[in-house]
């Protein structure tokens, strides 16, 4: 488990905490709310991990007894909270796990930590039950929900608890990280940031996803010969693009990334502005050949095409329909 040197961004949350444990104003519930992968965990964990140091500092000091339990996620007193169905957060998980557990008095520590992940997956009955324990908690009990919807939560809940919302990290601050400790090179970190949109997790995970740079390597080429097949050959690209159905978004966000670039080359001629600057060549050669106006119908066709399936209308259709465009502009 890491501590808040190790978090990128974030600052005004962990400022938060540090001030909150300084003054000994912990409250007994935190909402945690933000994207996934966005480092809900990473803060819950080093919030905790610090709460239980032994020093009693607004930094862990990573070398005590609870320290090193934490990092191996064996503390006793830091308790997470977990699901056996995929979907749901029950009833029967938050009374065993929390209101039945908290009534017990920390093993090693000052406090009982409990971390709740994907806490919007709890049904209202689970909800309820836990809003018995927020309502009147043990003086060392300290509750922390982690979650990409805080309002899923009952008005009761939120109502209990301090949100803490996370904000999108600085686009320039993850490019730096990218390439300084995961030995990223810059273009590829560009992509990733582009991509990520503020969003640690969703950057590294990018980064070193070999599926990512297949997808891209299909969708740019795909966008390079549309121009020239034939409308029978049509099937097999609309074919191309079913292969990544389950991660169409990223797939159409990689196209409105092309375009986008060759909007821009098109408008300041600069190639240092460019996310997908390796493809420079290609990009230049479509910006001369594109008008404004068929690279913003372009634009507008992508996002069309993701409300259509967010509707649920026919994938096939709705690819088809994009890829027509895209040719005829």
């Amino acid at each position: 488990m890491k501590d808040f040197s190790n978090i990128i961004g974030h600052e005004k949350i962990i400022e938060y905490f540090q001030n909150a444990i300084a003054m000994d104003k912990v409250s007994h519930a935190y909402i945690l709310n933000g994207a996934d992968k966005s480092g809900k965990m990473m803060l819950a964990e080093a919030f905790a991990k610090t709460l239980e140091c032994e020093k009693g500092k607004t930094v862990p000091c990573g070398e005590c007894h609870s320290c090193r339990q934490a990092d191996g996620r064996n503390q006793p007193d830091i308790i997470y909270v977990t699901h056996e169905k995929p979907n749901t957060l029950g009833v029967e998980d938050i009374r065993k796990q929390l209101n039945d557990d908290i009534v017990l008095k920390p093993y090693s520590s000052r406090y009982k930590i409990y971390i709740i992940d994907e806490a919007e997956k709890m049904n209202v009955q689970a909800q309820n039950a836990l809003l018995k324990t927020i309502e009147e908690p043990p003086a060392y009990a300290r509750i922390l929900l982690l979650t990409t919807n805080a309002d899923s939560f009952l008005p009761t809940i939120l109502s209990r608890c301090v949100r803490l919302d996370l904000k999108a990290v600085a686009d320039e601050k993850i490019r730096r990280y990218l390439m300084e400790e995961k030995q990223i090179p810059d273009y590829q970190a560009d992509i990733c940031v582009a991509f990520a949109q503020g969003n640690v997790g969703k950057a590294i995970e990018l980064s070193s996803s070999e599926n990512f740079n297949e997808m891209k390597n299909s969708a740019l080429q795909l966008i390079k010969r549309l121009k020239d097949i034939d409308l029978y050959e049509m099937t097999q690209a609309v074919k191309q693009i079913t292969e990544y159905k389950l991660e169409i978004t990223d797939y159409f966000d990689l196209m409105m990334v092309w375009y986008r670039d060759v909007l821009l080359y098109k408008a300041t001629a600069d190639a240092n502005k460019l996310v997908l600057k390796d493809q420079i060549y290609d990009i230049k050669k479509a910006a001369s050949k594109s008008s404004y106006e068929g690279i913003e119908l372009i634009l507008e066709a992508l996002e069309k095409a993701k409300a259509r399936l967010r509707a649920n209308v026919n994938f096939e259709l709705v690819i088809e329909l994009l890829l027509l465009t895209i040719k005829e502009n």
